[in-house]
Formats: C-alpha cells, sequence, structure tokens
C-alpha cells in the first residue's frame, strides 16, 4: 500500500467497509466523481492490489460454526507437503507461515466440537506436524 496515493488508500478502505458498495456511493463518501471512482478501482485490479472480493458471514450465521487458530511447528523439508495436505481439509480455510517458535498458522472453521476435534487431530496427523497448539475464538471484537 506504499505505492498509493492517499485517493487510493482511502478507496480501499471503503472497498474493505462494504467492498459491494455502488461506485456512486463509494464516489460520495470520497468526495470524486463516479467515472474517477471506477476507474481507480479498474487500476487497482489491474495492478493486482485488490486481487478479488470475498463473502463475509453475517455474525448470526457464522456463529453457528466454530472457529479455532491451529498453531504448528513443521519439519523444515516437508513443509511443502504439510501445506498441500491442509488444502485438502475442508474446515482449513488459512494457512500462513508465521514468525516466532511456530512455523505455520492455520484458520479452522468447523460445523461442530467433535468436527473440530478430527480436523485438529488430522492436523497434528499429518507427516512433518511436529506439534500443534490450538486455540478456539469465543467471540470475534473486531472484523474488518
Amino acid at each position: 500500500m506504499d505505492s498509493l496515493d492517499e485517493t487510493d488508500r482511502r478507496l480501499v478502505e471503503a472497498l474493505r467497509d462494504n467492498a459491494r458498495a455502488p461506485t456512486a456511493q463509494l464516489a460520495r463518501r470520497l468526495g470524486l466523481s463516479r467515472t474517477t471512482v471506477q476507474s481507480r478501482i479498474e487500476r487497482l485490479e489491474r495492478n493486482g492490489v485488490v486481487a478479488g472480493y470475498t463473502v463475509r458471514l453475517s455474525p448470526s450465521h457464522a456463529g453457528r460454526e466454530i472457529h479455532a487458530y491451529v498453531l504448528m511447528t513443521v519439519t523444515p523439508r516437508l513443509a511443502p507437503a504439510v501445506i498441500a495436505a491442509m488444502r485438502r481439509l475442508p474446515a482449513v480455510r488459512l494457512v500462513q507461515s508465521v514468525s516466532g517458535p511456530f512455523d505455520l498458522l492455520a484458520r479452522v472453521a468447523a460445523p461442530s466440537v467433535a468436527e473440530m476435534d478430527k480436523t485438529i487431530d488430522a492436523i497434528g496427523a499429518l507427516d512433518g506436524v511436529e506439534r500443534t497448539t490450538s486455540s478456539l475464538v469465543l467471540s470475534t471484537k473486531l472484523d474488518r
């Protein structure tokens, strides 16, 4: 985001708030014309700044799932295989490499405690995963 000007940063922030907002609404919020906003969005997409748009579930629906973060220590040479195996676990929504005592962090969502338990066990059983530490999400205090 360093190469973006202030208007682009404000536009990206407005899209983070509501990526489905009509161009006219974004233009009013930013004090720009609709054509200016549309051309900036197209440029941000073309330059790979905006890589896509996603669905955010309402708290009432998302609340039906159990969410957890699973931190993993992984054998370095087996990390690519661990990541490939995690892609095949439907409950795994995100995998990131992290600094510190762990190597990977996974965000997991499951419909029940039993399914969450199975998923965490499956992650721990992957060849190359040496150790895991899990934290269940109790509530969300901020979501941007």
